[in-house]
């Protein structure tokens, strides 16, 4: 979908349709975006920015809390779209999803055939539009559906698939992020096809255990089905503060009530965790996570019990912190447990 939940406010509130909007929090109450609209984007505004920043950057920027019922609720719709067409439909969010529809309702032997009666069906359900990336693999199609957006349909046949790809930087590659991608553009290694012929223990001092999946990447290669059960990966909440917290007792119960959050998800789910996770933003932006594994469970106390000694790990108590998060991973079902979900879940105070 395209700026999911800044469109969804444009559509339900007509007089901000055009004009420069951010779904998120306060910027007295140093909240962050969520969303931007693409008004909003061609001031320099993005998600998980701060909204001052934002502020600074578009003066004129409207800014609307979130509502993420709302959002659910056409994400359910969305959803339901998409499954009429194909079983297998592997959510990754509330506004994305795998599809494989190598056989689909429609009886199209074409799949951008399919992703045009797609978006159609989209637009005229839920008055949004969505882009579609149609290619061999999930890794092409995950690039070729941001390539044109918004309301985008980009096709990577086979025969283009080398050519595409010679487009592409090396931060187009799942997992190299603008911190790994200044350290593999500091070696020479610029674009996506550079990692072919990258020296591999360069490759390897640089991402490690990554080596050989982004070089199969980097050819084109992923073999990885569309998995239509693929069970929720984690749970996380996190809160950015008005204030700095410096009062180690504070941050402690803080940090216990987003602990306490996360069980609460598990046990909805009927689900329990191996690792718990912590994370601190310091007042200069300075942000850490620091994790522990052990028994799974879904018990509040134990796994905001974990997540307090996990605090001793940081400065918090020493060094202002600006923002506190939470989080349960590896996930298992309990014995007779319903099956954990298909969509992963974060919780984002804002």
């Amino acid at each position: 979908m395209d700026s999911f939940y800044a469109s969804v406010e444009q559509r339900d509130r007509p007089e901000l349709r055009g004009l420069p909007l951010v779904v998120g929090g306060s910027p007295e109450e140093r909240g962050v975006v969520a969303a931007a609209s693409y008004e909003a984007r061609a001031h320099g505004v993005h998600s998980a920015m701060p909204m001052s920043r934002a502020i600074r950057l578009c003066p004129d920027l409207r800014i609307v809390p979130p509502n993420f019922a709302k959002y659910r609720s056409v994400s359910q719709e969305v959803m339901a779209l998409l499954r009429e067409v194909t079983p297998l439909v592997e959510p990754l969010s509330l506004d994305e999803a795998y599809l494989d529809v190598t056989e689909n309702a429609y009886g199209e032997p074409l799949g951008v055939n399919v992703a045009k009666r797609l978006k159609a069906a989209i637009l005229e359900t839920t008055k949004l539009t969505a882009s579609a990336g149609v290619a061999p693999n999930k890794f092409l199609a995950k690039i070729a559906s941001g390539w044109r957006k918004p309301d985008g349909l980009t096709v990577v046949a086979p025969e283009r698939i080398e050519s595409f790809l010679q487009q592409l930087p090396v931060d187009a590659l799942w997992g190299v992020g603008p911190v790994t991608a200044r350290r593999l553009r500091a070696r020479g290694i610029e674009r996506l096809v550079d990692v072919r012929t990258a020296d591999p223990e360069t490759l390897r001092a640089t991402v490690g255990g990554m080596t050989e999946w982004l070089q199969r990447l980097a050819r084109g290669e992923d073999d990885r089905p569309v998995d239509p059960d693929r069970p929720s990966k984690s749970s996380s909440s996190e809160t950015t503060y008005p204030e700095d917290l410096l009062d180690l007792p504070r941050i402690r119960d803080e940090i216990a009530r987003l602990a306490r959050d996360n069980a609460s998800w598990l046990g909805r789910k009927g689900i329990v965790a191996r690792t718990v996770t912590i994370k601190l933003r310091y007042d200069d932006f300075t942000t850490i996570t620091r994790s522990h594994t052990e028994a799974a469970t879904s018990d509040p106390d134990v796994i905001a019990r974990r997540a307090i000694g996990l605090l001793e790990k940081t400065e918090a108590g020493r060094r202002p912190v600006r923002l506190l998060g939470a989080g349960v991973h590896n996930l298992e079902s309990r014995a007779g447990a319903e099956d954990p979900g298909k969509v992963d879940e974060a919780q984002l105070r804002l």
